[in-house]
């Protein structure tokens, strides 16, 4: 089982079941990810959405070992930016990470315990909201091994947290605990270790009670509109030939072993 997908009332709950590999994404997972968020948004009794990973970590990003397969490579070609692709939320095509380029009229908030990172964080970030553990982890680990953030994070990022704020994440790659990720904005909630996804249940609970149309009408006012969304990761997409310069390479180190845990000075 890649994912599970729970109701409880009008809140429905999307579990990465990875914990062997801290959740990180493979085909088979962004392939059910983005199945389940399609199937949310289509859904008229759910109206809130959390995004959560088994086992003590939210999601360590793409599989490495995966990319550096034929597997992993053919879902990242599968993936690929058609030409003409305008809005996203006209047309939804998956990304690498799954529900990346979806552009949901329901919101999305992510319970985040230990890792959220290199691609995590893109899936994060994608989220409309962020509760994080005190055990949370974020950061651009990807930034090691020459694997662009080709999943939202380069859009994405500089508008949660602002371009100065968003560089520093992006270009160092270093990891953000969660009291420095409340602190920047990356994070709306930290609370005890073991508690992000019953927090995030309490909130979206909240959110639940409210009129949805209004709700639903402010949120998408203060978002980035589809095509606007749409042109900005068709840019980010061109960071993918780095993947071809730069990323087979270094997943390919990963896979033998190299800089578990985060470590960034085995690389």
């Amino acid at each position: 089982m890649s994912i599970s997908v729970e109701t409880e009332g009008r809140v429905r709950i999307v579990t990465i079941q990875r914990p062997e590999a801290r959740n990180a994404v493979n085909p088979e997972v962004a392939r059910a990810l983005y199945e389940a968020f399609c199937a949310f948004e289509a859904d008229e009794t759910v109206d809130v959405a959390i995004l959560t990973g088994a086992g003590g970590h939210f999601c360590a990003g793409y599989d490495l070992k995966a990319a550096a397969g034929e597997g992993g490579a053919a879902w990242l070609a599968q993936v690929d930016i058609p030409e003409g692709w305008q809005d996203a939320a006209a047309e939804p095509i998956p990304g690498p990470m799954g529900p990346s380029r979806l552009l949901l009229t329901k919101p999305v908030i992510a319970a985040v315990e230990g890792y959220a990172v290199a691609g995590g964080i893109e899936l994060a970030a994608w989220c409309d909201m962020r509760v994080a553990s005190e055990s949370a982890t974020f950061g651009v680990f990807c930034r090691r091994w020459g694997v662009p953030l080709i999943d939202g994070g380069t859009v994405r990022l500089p508008k949660i947290l602002g371009q100065g704020r968003a560089n520093d994440l992006i270009l160092t790659g270093r990891p953000v605990g969660a009291e420095e990720a409340y602190r920047m904005g990356l994070a709306d909630r930290v609370v005890p270790e073991g508690g992000a996804l019953a927090a995030a249940k309490e909130i979206a609970e909240g959110l639940v009670r409210f009129p949805q149309a209004c709700m639903r009408a402010d949120f998408a006012s203060g978002r980035m509109d589809g095509a606007a969304l749409a042109r900005a990761i068709r840019r980010e997409w061109a960071s993918f030939a780095a993947f071809a310069a730069e990323g087979a390479a270094g997943a390919a180190r990963f896979a033998s072993g190299k800089g578990r845990g985060g470590d960034f000075g085995d690389i």
